[in-house]
């Protein structure tokens, strides 16, 4: 089978609709896909709907933004309980946080750019959680930077005179967190060099000893190299090895199905996980 198990739609940072989303992997010849939107399942239903209606298996996820050491990780979380109280306070916590950092770094740019809130509103999804990406949108359609990219790589890069940080859980705790409501919690694109330095040997040790399940091996922001590491370091810590395209849309180059799971870890993490796929 044909699994991607990590994209966005519209719900958090990405340009299409939940059902966009399945029915482009239905398109992109996929037999199960991830909906993993940033700290929200206002994806989930209607995601849901266009599964059973285009037969592709669904698998309801997040993306976890926390904090380790220092610096930003994610978290995968899927098939857990979407009304376990405390995992749902602190995604919507995040979510708050991200919308007020948005408003801050709007107020910082708009000092040296023609940049309104109503502009990032403009790219933004109805209830979506605001993100850099929906302020990178909006520099788009001013003329400011060509695309989300060049956005990213200056102006809104960590670091920036206009970045700002916002609250994220300590990795640990969201792990806890997500087993809690009965999800598997999967480390997503640990070794992505633009993002952060690497996970390192002994910290991922550490995650699986709380009760890290897996580690997202197989990304495009992963070398050959990185990917051979954290693949040797997933056996050695006895690790699910997840691969996925990370899909936005037009949002970003990264293409469904360009990263594949296989399909005896989609049934342990079913078989771990507190909701079934949608089929």
């Amino acid at each position: 089978m044909r699994i991607d198990l990590h994209t966005h739609s519209d719900a958090s940072d990405g340009t299409e609709s939940p059902a966009q989303v399945v029915a482009a992997a239905v398109a992109a010849g996929l037999d199960v896909v991830a909906l993993t939107d940033h700290d929200t399942t206002r994806g989930w239903a209607e995601a849901a709907g266009a599964a059973r209606e285009h037969g592709v298996a669904l698998v309801r996820g997040v993306e976890l933004s926390c904090r380790h050491d220092g610096r930003s990780l994610h978290l995968l979380s899927y098939l857990h309980d979407p009304e376990h109280p405390a995992l749902l306070a602190e995604a919507e916590r995040v979510r708050a946080a991200r919308q007020d950092r948005a408003r801050e770094m709007v107020d910082r740019l708009s000092r040296d750019f023609p940049l309104t809130w109503e502009d990032v509103e403009e790219q933004t999804a109805d209830d979506a959680t605001v993100g850099r990406p929906h302020i990178a949108d909006a520099l788009v359609a001013l003329g400011v930077v060509a695309d989300r990219t060049e956005a990213f790589a200056d102006i809104l890069a960590t670091g920036s005179p206009y970045w700002v940080p916002h609250h994220a859980p300590a990795v640990v705790d969201a792990i806890g967190l997500v087993l809690e409501a009965g999800g598997v919690p999967v480390l997503a694109h640990p070794g992505a060099v633009s993002r952060a330095r690497p996970v390192t040997e002994d910290e991922l040790a550490g995650l699986a000893g709380h009760g890290l399940a897996g580690v997202e091996v197989h990304h495009r922001d992963h070398s050959s190299s990185e990917q051979r590491r954290l693949g040797v370091l997933a056996e050695r810590f006895e690790l699910l090895v997840t691969g996925s395209s990370d899909y936005h849309g037009a949002g970003k180059p990264n293409r469904l199905g360009e990263h594949l799971t296989d399909d005896v870890t989609l049934e342990l993490i079913e078989g771990a996980g507190r909701l079934e796929v949608v089929r």
